[in-house]
């Protein structure tokens, strides 16, 4: 199996993987108080999802519930980041949202997966950053998978599946997502 040095492999039954168990459990209990909130509390749901990262997030910062996570320590928030409803972050492999990023409803950014092979399906958890530029639009219904970047002022529209880096400045589509057109001011 091909990986660089970003990529965190858990193998089953060690102390890794119990510590990964771990974080599970005590983010479904924040996002389970998280998500009986409501639009109008704001205030209550920057504090939760400040305690479920690990550190504060900026006034600017709003989530609608539903919100979904595996962890939540390995999500960093820059300033002025809106996340709409029903968004699952599976953040092992760590999830970095710069400031200005709009993510729409139904959004799932999916930092782990497990091996290829059936024989190794269920021996490991294999994890690889996700990383969202300043400015970027996520569409709603949107997937992206571990290992990529979405480069600076992009849009990924709504439905798509993002598989590979996406270059700064430009619209994606599709499954897998491909370059429609470039994008600017």
């Amino acid at each position: 199996m091909a990986h660089d040095d970003r990529t965190k492999i858990i193998s089953r039954r060690t102390p890794e993987s119990a510590a990964m168990l771990a974080s599970v459990q005590r983010a479904m209990a924040i996002t389970a108080a998280l998500n009986r909130l409501t639009f109008n509390d704001a205030d209550e749901v920057r504090t939760l999802f400040g305690d479920l990262i690990g550190r504060k997030v900026d006034d600017s910062f709003m989530l609608i519930p539903p919100f979904y996570t595996t962890g939540g320590t390995d999500i960093r928030v820059g300033r002025n980041v809106f996340i709409n409803q029903n968004c699952t972050f599976y953040d092992l492999g760590g999830l970095d949202i710069a400031d200005d990023v709009m993510i729409g409803p139904n959004v799932s950014i999916l930092t782990s997966s497990h091996p290829l092979e059936p024989s190794q399906r269920r021996a490991s958890v294999i994890a690889k950053p996700v990383a969202i530029e300043r400015n970027v639009w996520i569409a709603g219904g949107v997937t992206i998978i571990g290992g990529v970047t979405i480069g600076e002022n992009s849009v990924v529209a709504a439905g798509s599946v993002v598989t590979r880096d996406v270059p700064p400045n430009t619209l994606v589509a599709g499954n897998p997502a491909r370059v429609i057109r470039s994008i600017g001011d």
